[in-house]
């Protein structure tokens, strides 16, 4: 983690993208910590894309863990649920 507001990451190409963080938490269930984030691209339908991955908040460990299991996606996708409409400039 670089900053509170900013991740920079690689991309599929290896290219450094700079992403903002959506959120940050951490699960009791699972133990780990999660972080939600944007480059604020769009899909073909003008959805802005985000992502989500587990991390390291000490930033010892600067590594993006993907998301494996379905269970964490439900608790990603209820957290993303609660965010303001980032489409309509609601962040």
């Amino acid at each position: 983690m670089e900053n509170k507001n900013v991740i920079i990451a690689k991309d599929e190409d290896g290219k450094e993208v700079e992403y903002e963080i959506l959120f940050e938490f951490y699960d009791e269930e699972n133990k780990k910590n999660y972080v939600g984030y944007t480059d604020n691209k769009t899909d073909d339908f003008d959805n802005i894309l985000v992502y989500a991955s587990i991390f390291d908040p000490t930033g010892k460990d600067k590594t993006l863990y993907p998301i494996e299991t379905d269970e964490e996606w439900d608790v990603i996708e209820t957290i993303f649920s609660k965010l303001p409409d980032i489409k309509n400039g609601e962040k």
